[in-house]
């Protein structure tokens, strides 16, 4: 772990880490650059993301990908209708001596891959949620902390809605993003198929550590914000709700809007996007381009969108 003499000289070293960070992952997942980006945000500040696209878009392999550059331990855990609360913090057991022994599961890594969340019952989903807000669990009564740093990173797929469980929105908005997937361009097909059926297979450097990243979390938090880009975020949240008097006209589409969280979020992931960008303060461009990922999953269509096809993204458009 490197430490600083100034925040100014820390801020340069976070950018030039991002530009290598993207270029390592860049050898494994061809384009989803702007994917890239709002991952090492979510990382940098400390948040969750919500990756959402459809089957094969490589949504595991970027996970996992990402894992291995920073140098975090990973784990991979497949929701399935039957899988239990145990299943994923652990149980207790009896051991050999007939004492009971707390055996880990799968949430004690640094990052989660919570593949298919939607295809797991409420019970289950609520497990990894108690995890990922107070990074800690229990069991049968005793607290175990989780590793720091700690993130989930769930994946769910858009199109099959048979059989699956979708998140409350009470549990959605624990995660900072959500970070669609689209298909990949012609170019960028071509040279997906083109690396990924060779005998190659690409060497990944490491280019950060746990306690560089729990660095840099203080660092994003350490950044100045003016007080216009904090009331301009505040005011874009505000604009979501349609109780408050200053509605605009697309609130008419809108059941619920988001609550203060999506103000904190707003407002890291732009001090964040700022350093990368090599600014030390963010403006309301930092905030406009965060805008997207933290409020898709915070802003509730009432039933007069959905009957005519308006999209979270159209109405979000519409209130920036």
């Amino acid at each position: 772990m490197h430490a600083y003499p100034t925040d100014i000289e820390a801020a340069d070293a976070l950018k030039e880490k991002v530009a290598t960070i993207r270029q390592a992952i860049g050898k494994v997942i061809v384009g989803q650059d702007d994917v890239v980006e709002k991952l090492i945000i979510s990382i940098l500040c400390n948040g969750h993301s919500l990756l959402v696209g459809v089957p094969g878009l490589a949504k595991t392999l970027l996970v996992k990908t990402i894992a291995d550059v920073l140098d975090l331990s990973f784990k991979r855990i497949q929701f399935t209708p039957d899988l239990m609360p145990s299943d994923i913090i652990g149980a207790e057991i009896l051991n050999e001596s007939r004492q009971f022994q707390f055996i880990k599961g799968p949430v004690f890594a640094n990052i989660i891959l919570a593949d298919e969340i939607n295809r797991t019952p409420p019970k289950t989903q609520a497990a990894l949620l108690e995890a990922m807000q107070e990074r800690n669990v229990t069991a049968a009564g005793v607290v175990y902390k989780l590793p720091a740093p700690f993130f989930v990173l769930a994946t769910q797929n858009p199109i099959e809605q048979e059989g699956t469980y979708p998140l409350p929105e009470a549990q959605l908005d624990r995660f900072m993003f959500q970070v669609t997937l689209d298909y990949p361009s012609f170019q960028e097909e071509v040279t997906i198929v083109r690396n990924t059926t060779g005998a190659q297979v690409p060497e990944l450097n490491k280019v950060m550590a746990g306690e560089d990243i729990l660095y840099f979390h203080d660092l994003v938090r350490r950044v100045p914000v003016a007080d216009n880009v904090l009331e301009y975020a505040v005011g874009l949240v505000q604009k979501t709700r349609p109780a408050t008097g200053n509605a605009p006209a697309a609130t008419q589409y809108i059941a619920y809007g988001a609550g203060p969280r999506a103000s904190q979020y707003l407002i890291l992931g732009a001090k964040c996007h700022a350093l990368m960008k090599g600014k030390y303060s963010p403006d309301i461009e930092d905030v406009r381009a965060m805008a997207m990922p933290v409020l898709r999953h915070r802003v509730l269509r009432n039933y007069k969108a959905e009957a005519e096809g308006i999209t979270q993204e159209s109405l979000i458009k519409q209130l920036l």
